[in-house]
């Protein structure tokens, strides 16, 4: 158990004055809420904690009007002292939506611990667990569940809640001496300024029509019913009715069941991923087959379902998003995952802004390329950047040795699958099944490629390499990923130089978006503007209509602005649309 430090609760205003004096006049302080709900819609803020190394103010909100606070509010908003919180975007969501503060410089325990984990998966990150891990101390939350809603709280509430924030100054000294170890401060910088624009996006969220959305769903699942049709007639032209096989029997959904259907058929499968089973698509099942599961993969993952997480206070979609949701500091998103929402004009349709309102959609075109240029330093690259030049249209041009204008559109696509996925680590077997061609030549193909761009070859050759040889990778702010692999196993060697070759650039755009997100959040403050989604290398904005071709100009420049930080003799383009829905 911890030693609680001296405690005062507040009930009042007349003592908060001196108390803000106090919080000021110390580097760091620790913050903390306790709340009758985890949904800031629906819930309220109890108390919120405020720790200093020698003692802890508990404020106890329902026992003190909301314009006493202005003293706190200046403290919490300024950049000095720094605001030390475990999960800070949950905090922050709760004060921004409740009393309109605005976290200031802050740091965050939960982010800085998922840093110090470099990847390692094993390690959980709850206040409990960090304590735990770098203090060597318990934590009890049996409390943390109680009715923080009650008229007077028990001596074992306050306790708890001036324990929890009395912990995070002491954390916070510990992994900044850690984060300084591993050379992690300045990617521990662009997480701590994205936790504010991150709470304010998921307290925004983000805009469904649901009449549009229904219909939607309604003509998918016609769409799956004729396709579904469709599979069970070719099924009988193509053999014989069985018990097995008969309309009755086979699931379409089954992997095991569709595999033995496509053997049956003589086709030499061995597995029914997407991947496994596009050189196939030329055959009738396997084409009608595809596209049945695009269907109900939509239908399964989002479909009525998504309905269900309209917010019944606002009618919007507030998704869950995990700032370290990935080894490469991509963000991921759950309930519902708004980044997996495919690109398909009828889906994106569904996304539209309110009356008088508009989204602006906004890019970076060929991110991770670019990086690589930039990494890379391969003359051809730079040029094609530097002048503007279709990139995919000048390596086909290139590869297949034909003018640019008379690249044809298989050729520049192949060079495209070729661009990006060697960006990626993608092997011979991986390009031939995208591009349908033998490995043979797919092989041949690499080695055309990486002849034309041989600063390439010899920069992802080097990245795959010392991955191996050190153990880990970095992206350019210096995320790490630390990998753990038997190096006498040649195929988890080879695992590890194709994440190697990814892991830089792939890291390295995460930082870019990071940093974009709080660019781009400062800098629509003067507008009618919010930030309701971000998907990897895009930022979606909602925007009052009357501001909307400003806003955008605003987006556009804190976005490159953010690329140029980490990107230095590469132009950075962002593209940027301004549509009723979210589309391009």
């Amino acid at each position: 158990m911890l030693a609680v430090n001296t405690y005062e609760l507040v009930n009042t205003g007349a003592d908060l004055e001196r108390i803000s004096r106090e919080l000021a006049t110390h580097p760091h302080i620790g913050v903390d809420t306790e709340t009758t709900a985890l949904d800031p819609y629906r819930g309220q803020i109890r108390l919120l904690q405020l720790a200093t190394p020698t003692k802890v103010y508990i404020l106890d909100l329902f026992n003190l009007p909301g314009d006493a606070l202005t003293p706190i509010k200046d403290v919490l908003q300024a950049d000095r002292p720094v605001k030390v919180l475990h999960n800070a975007k949950f905090d922050a969501k709760m004060l921004l939506h409740h009393f309109g503060i605005e976290l200031g410089r802050l740091f965050d325990t939960m982010l800085a611990s998922q840093l110090i984990a470099a990847g390692d998966t094993s390690q959980k990150h709850s206040l409990v667990e960090v304590v735990r891990r770098y203090l060597g101390q318990t934590v009890d939350k049996t409390q943390r569940t109680s009715d923080w809603s009650r008229l007077e709280l028990t001596p074992a509430q306050l306790a708890y809640a001036a324990e929890d924030v009395s912990v995070l100054l002491a954390l916070r000294r510990v992994m900044v001496e850690k984060l300084k170890q591993l050379r992690l401060v300045e990617a521990a910088r662009l997480e701590f300024e994205a936790v504010v624009p991150t709470a304010a996006m998921e307290l925004a969220g983000m805009p469904l029509d649901r009449e549009a959305w229904q219909a939607l769903v309604k003509d998918l699942e016609s769409r799956r019913t004729v396709l579904e049709d469709r599979l069970q007639e070719l099924l009988a032209e193509l053999l014989p009715a069985t018990d097995l096989f008969g309309r009755a029997e086979i699931n379409f959904n089954s992997p095991p069941q569709v595999l033995e259907l496509l053997q049956r058929l003589g086709l030499p499968v061995t597995g029914t991923t997407e991947a496994e089973l596009l050189p196939f698509k030329n055959h009738p099942i396997v084409a009608t087959l595809l596209e049945y599961r695009s269907v109900q993969k939509l239908l399964s993952t989002y479909g009525r379902s998504l309905l269900d997480h309209l917010h019944p206070v606002t009618g919007r979609l507030h998704g869950d998003f995990h700032q370290i949701g990935t080894p490469t500091g991509r963000y991921s998103c759950s309930d519902p995952n708004l980044q997996q929402v495919p690109n398909l004009p009828e889906v994106r349709r569904a996304f539209a802004a309110p009356p008088g309102r508009m989204l602006i959609v906004a890019d970076y075109s060929q991110i991770e390329l670019r990086i690589l240029a930039d990494f890379s330093q391969d003359q051809r690259l730079l040029e094609a950047f530097l002048n503007n030049i279709d990139l995919h249209r000048l390596t086909a041009s290139l590869m297949f040795k034909v003018p640019l204008d008379a690249v044809t559109k298989e050729q520049r696509a192949i060079a495209k699958t070729i661009n990006y996925g060697l960006a990626y680590g993608m092997g011979a077997a991986g390009l031939a099944a995208r591009i349908e061609t033998s490995v043979a030549e797919a092989e041949r193909l690499m080695a055309t490629y990486f002849d034309i761009y041989r600063k390439v070859a010899e920069w992802l050759r080097a990245a795959g390499d010392t991955a191996v040889a050190v153990g880990h990778s970095r992206s350019q702010s210096g995320r790490l990923w630390n990998f753990r692999f038997d190096p006498f196993d040649r195929e988890q060697v080879a695992t590890i130089q194709r994440l190697g070759k990814n892991a830089p650039i792939q890291g390295t755009s995460a930082d870019i978006l990071k940093r974009a997100m709080r660019l781009v959040h400062d800098g629509l403050k003067p507008y009618d503007a919010r930030i309701v989604n971000s998907i990897h290398d895009e930022i979606v904005v909602e925007v009052a209509a009357s501001q909307a071709e400003e806003a955008a100009a605003v987006v556009r420049q804190q976005m490159v602005a953010a690329g140029q930080e980490f990107i230095k003799t590469v132009p950075v383009e962002v593209d940027v649309t301004i549509s009723p829905a979210w589309l391009k």
